[in-house]
């Protein structure tokens, strides 16, 4: 959605890995918005941000208008099930379905062979990776890394609303993240491993916690009792002033 950071930048690189042209779209999509929401205030810069995706490499950048992409009389939304009820699915109504609808758009006007999302967004990385599948899309999805700043803060295009003293509140979400992938990992139940990292969060600083859970990593669904059986995820949503903050990691 632009503002771009070097988290962005790596995916450019991470597909000019695998493939000989690239292609960036760059569009702040009014549809994932909720109407109370930073839809007005979401940071752009589309000159800075072209002339970062020429340095990285990228070959074309592609940034639509909203009437080029929801032209008058457009009335078509895709609903992705299971995996976007949850979490965003709970703390955002609609917003995956404003994520589905674009990015459904996106493919099929670029017809990529391979595209390349950050796993920072770990829950739209598997709503993306199920509407490829069921809809036959032929494109590869590939999950790349969260990049992050030294303390483990998770770059993002919003970080840039954080005061100082919020940016530093804001570096101790990887570290609760990390203690209870570790937790989780060990075999601890989950439920209280979930309550002790919601209570680290706002003893660190943060005014409120949207969710911090654990969940399975492909389906995103709630981890039985006893010994982890398949991979995990650990993700969280918290709120510092006025800015809301989402990370995650692998378990």
């Amino acid at each position: 959605m632009g503002s771009l950071h070097e988290g962005h930048l790596s995916l450019i690189r991470r597909a000019l890995e695998t493939c000989e042209r690239v292609v960036a779209s760059i569009f702040v999509n009014p549809a994932q918005f909720g109407p109370n929401e930073d839809f007005a205030a979401y940071p752009r810069n589309e000159t800075a941000d072209a002339d970062l995706l020429s340095v990285a490499g990228c070959d074309l950048l592609y940034a639509p208008s909203a009437a080029d992409i929801y032209p008058p009389g457009f009335s078509t939304t895709l609903t992705v099930a299971g995996v976007s009820a949850a979490l965003e699915g709970e703390a955002r109504p609609g917003h995956f379905a404003g994520v589905a609808t674009v990015v459904a758009k996106l493919l099929i006007q670029a017809a990529p062979d391979v595209a390349v999302f950050g796993e920072k967004d770990y829950q739209q990385l598997q709503v993306i990776r199920r509407l490829v599948a069921d809809l036959d899309l032929p494109v590869t999805i590939i999950g790349a890394p969260t990049a992050r700043a030294p303390d483990g803060l998770a770059l993002s295009s919003r970080n840039a609303y954080l005061s100082e003293l919020e940016r530093e509140v804001a570096g101790r979400l990887n570290g609760v993240l990390a203690q209870l992938a570790a937790d989780v990992r060990a075999g601890q139940a989950v439920a209280p491993a979930e309550e002790r990292a919601c209570a680290a969060l706002l003893a660190a600083g943060f005014d409120a916690v949207d969710y911090v859970q654990a969940r399975g990593a492909e389906d995103l669904a709630r981890l039985g009792p006893g010994p982890l059986a398949a991979p995990a995820r650990v993700l969280a949503a918290a709120r510092i002033g006025r800015t809301r903050l989402i990370d995650n990691l692998a378990v």
